[in-house]
């Protein structure tokens, strides 16, 4: 049942399964296990070990009520059934067992690498939001969803759900003999069965929220101890070590106390259970005795009804063993989940243009943009930049200037007017079209743990070494790179820790370099470095940007006097635009004010 669209549960006993064994769950597991379909032969071999260890379990105390109904009549025949009987429990132990394990291996199977597959469907789809998803993000947060919460459904896949599978079979097959069996016997039987149904459904409701929370605060705690190692610098400097210590020390033992909750709830479920099934024993000796006493109903017959009451309870209480595996996968996965259902802000339309080649003529046109409701970050902007034309963006911070590059690439979308490139509106190309014609060196330089020459080839498919030794002449680079232990295979660690700021932001630029894209966005890509360096860049730069459409954002005025054009923008709207010479004639202007 949990592979049927919850449309389908409207049957009363699948409904009641729903609520009271799975606590209402039944749309979050079927959509959790349809990402498992493609793994179905290992479910159906799951399934055929099931039947088999049903069967198993289902034979074993008819042979032995048949053994004891010989001890009680003094047959003649008692040595050689005896014999025969113990051979075939033995038989069926041993099918019971080879099903258990083989059961429990393609279980793992399909739960493992359902998992892989998840986790990287997952990593795929976080991949491909927008950059406003990430905005309010951490990285330990996702990196708990991506890997935390996606091996819990572990305990879903491989051990609740199939689980569950033999549970509800085994306890209706043994209702069925039991009924059979003793009519009587089996209603007293199931006297206990509405409790343990209501405990299970309280519980369910109680313990899984707590399961979502205690997730919730793993994800904070990874959070805040990913940001601390990365800031563990200003950490030491700041002499912040104490205040960092009890931040991490709250959200634990918030952490903990969850756990420590449901784990009490737990600690008295559990007994209970096992109270109920005891109780339903006790019930049947009682019972049973007197039906004897008035009935003749003979000892063996008690004996098997007994063993097959064990079975009985068996699944209830492995229910109540498995519950909270399940509730805590099931919390796990509708956060793998909500994920899943996140959506990008930035898509791309159903048929999407891929143009032959881009030239580079890019123009906005009456754009709008923001990026919360608070107001607009730039307001009615219209500026074209021709084909192999040098466009400088200056202006005050906060005016808008990274916010237009953030355009052109569609990292965000504009809330009003349109982006052409080439006379394209940029929503119409294809996303990996768009991007494959631009190079950019962001001012927050972020390179990769890895060598020298992997970070300088990254995002060039096959550069060859020669290649990436050339990209790092032009931006200055070699001369350093060959001064490091291994040179181009220097290891640099994370995020380029063994670099200077200057030697980080050249290999940023030998990246763009190499990559050789008709559209090239320098956003402040001088900011790290020293006045002789920023000359040898940008007399290397001044060779690259031949014939290429060149966007260069800075507050250095000195490094783009010399662009073909100069636009001022200031609160987010053009406030000027010129070459050099000619913004520097208007009187009381922004760019001579800034300039001077």
């Amino acid at each position: 049942s949990t592979f049927l669209p919850p449309k389908t549960l409207n049957n009363g006993a699948l409904r009641l399964i729903e609520v009271y064994y799975l606590g209402g769950s039944m749309k979050t597991i079927s959509r959790l296990f349809s990402l498992t379909r493609r793994y179905w032969w290992c479910f159906v071999i799951v399934g055929v070990c099931t039947v088999f260890q049903i069967i198993a379990q289902l034979v074993t105390p008819g042979i032995i009520r048949g053994v004891l109904a010989e001890i009680e009549a003094g047959s003649d025949t008692l040595a050689n059934t005896a014999v025969v009987s113990a051979v075939m429990l033995i038989v069926f132990y041993l099918v019971q067992a080879v099903s258990q394990g083989m059961k429990s291996y393609f279980g793992h199977v399909a739960a493992w690498r359902s998992i892989h597959d998840i986790r990287l469907k997952l990593y795929n789809h976080i991949q491909n939001l927008s950059m406003k998803f990430f905005q309010d993000k951490q990285t330990g947060q996702l990196m708990s969803q991506i890997l935390s919460d996606t091996n819990l459904l572990e305990l879903l896949i491989a051990h609740a759900g199939p689980e569950i599978v033999l549970d509800v079979l085994l306890f209706c097959s043994v209702m069925i003999v039991l009924f059979i069996s003793n009519a009587k016997l089996a209603l007293v039987a199931l006297i206990i069965v509405p409790f343990i149904a209501v405990s299970t459904r309280y519980f369910a409701k109680k313990i899984r929220p707590q399961f979502k929370f205690a997730h919730k605060k793993t994800a904070d705690l990874m959070a805040m101890v990913q940001d601390d190692l990365s800031g563990i610098k200003e950490i030491q400097v700041f002499n912040r070590q104490n205040y960092e210590f009890n931040r991490v020390s709250k959200v634990s033992k918030e952490f903990t106390d969850l756990n420590l909750s449901a784990l009490k709830k737990s600690a008295v479920f559990h007994p209970m259970i096992s109270f109920f099934n005891q109780f339903g024993t006790a019930l049947i000796i009682g019972f049973g005795g007197c039906f004897a006493a008035k009935y003749g109903l003979m000892g063996s017959e008690i004996t098997a009804f007994i063993l097959y009451l064990n079975l009985l309870y068996t699944p209830i209480s492995s229910f109540a063993r498995i519950n909270e595996d399940l509730q805590n996968s099931l919390a796990a996965g509708e956060r793998v989940l909500e994920l899943f259902d996140t959506e990008s802000d930035v898509t791309e339309c159903e048929n999407p243009i891929v143009p032959d080649k881009i030239e580079g003529e890019i123009e906005f046109v009456d754009v709008s943009f923001s990026y919360t409701d608070s107001g607009d970050t730039l307001k009615n902007i219209s500026l074209k930049i021709n084909k192999g034309e040098t466009v400088a963006l200056v202006g005050p911070t906060g005016g808008g200037k990274t916010t237009i590059s953030n355009l052109i690439t569609r990292f965000y979308d504009v809330s009003d007017g349109k982006v052409l490139i080439d006379g394209y509106n940029i929503k119409d190309l294809s996303l990996k079209a768009l991007r494959d014609n631009i190079s950019i060196v962001l001012q927050d330089v972020f390179l990769f743990h890895g060598t020298i020459a992997e970070n300088i080839a990254y995002g060039a498919e096959n550069a060859s070494f020669e290649d990436i030794q050339r990209a790092a002449k032009i931006a200055n680079a070699h001369n350093f790179i060959i001064e490091t232990e291994n040179g181009y295979d220097t290891v640099i660690g994370e995020r380029g820790l063994k670099l200077s700021g200057g030697q980080k932001q050249r290999l940023s630029i030998a990246r763009a370099v190499l990559r050789n894209k008709p559209i090239l966005i320098l956003d402040e890509a001088t900011a790290a470095v020293d006045n002789e360096t920023e000359k040898l860049i940008h007399s290397a730069i001044n060779n690259v940007i031949q014939n290429r459409t060149t966007i260069i954002i800075a507050h250095r005025l000195t490094t783009i006097r010399n662009a073909d054009k100069i636009v001022v923008i200031s609160d987010g709207r053009i406030a000027e635009q010129g070459t050099h010479d000619e913004l520097l004639k208007i009187e009381n202007g922004i760019y001579s004010e800034l300039y001077r």
